[in-house]
């Protein structure tokens, strides 16, 4: 049984926010602030890849990841911690959705940097628990960690080639968005003595 706080999940709320603009996270956050008192669960699943090779990949594409994938998260993530902190909230959680890229390095060099971005996280992830424990909270952090999930993320990749976005979810049954969505339940859903790291979670169809 989820605490009463949990159904707070299914009360929508958007508030616009460019996360690769700091000024518009704050604004967000202070909005939640207003409206609803604060932050009690952070979940950061805002991801992007660029087809920014190593080798050739554009500047601008490298700092739209990195801006996304790792600023913003981590400025989300400072930002609900202290929320917590102001209301003495000491059971919340910090969600990060990463990626198996961040586990693994695909032979697939318009990967790569999101890869590395990716890696990021991991760690980032791994960091924070750390210094949440230090702080002597309770708050907990976790990583949840897909392969190949069905949504518009190959298509913004491939956006020059939709025949190749719509071939990378054919060849294999992928994850649903809504299974991702049950392993941030699982997580939410454990009791305050149990610190769940990371997730990984693939197609059973896929390789790698």
């Amino acid at each position: 049984m989820f605490p009463d706080r949990f159904f707070s999940l299914f009360l929508i709320h958007f508030p616009r926010c460019d996360l690769s603009n700091e000024e518009d996270i704050l604004s967000m956050f202070s909005a939640v602030r207003s409206q609803h008192s604060g932050v009690d669960i952070c979940i950061n699943n805002a991801g992007m890849a660029r087809p920014d090779t190593l080798l050739s990949g554009s500047t601008s594409g490298w700092k739209d990841m990195f801006n996304v994938n790792v600023l913003a998260l981590s400025i989300c993530t400072r930002e609900a911690y202290q929320s917590m902190k102001e209301r003495n909230v000491d059971d919340g959680h910090i969600i990060n959705i990463n990626s198996m890229c961040g586990h693994r390095v695909p032979p697939k060099s318009v990967i790569h940097f999101y890869s590395a971005t990716k890696y990021a996280v991991t760690a980032l992830t791994e960091g924070l628990r750390q210094e949440l424990l230090e702080a002597q909270t309770h708050i907990r952090a976790t990583c949840i960690s897909p392969g190949l999930v069905e949504t518009q993320f190959a298509f913004k990749l491939y956006d020059k080639d939709p025949g190749e976005a719509a071939a990378t979810y054919e060849h294999i049954k992928c994850l649903r968005p809504e299974d991702v969505a049950e392993a941030v339940l699982y997580v939410l859903s454990t009791p305050p003595h149990v610190q769940v790291g990371d997730i990984q979670m693939r197609p059973t169809e896929q390789v790698t």
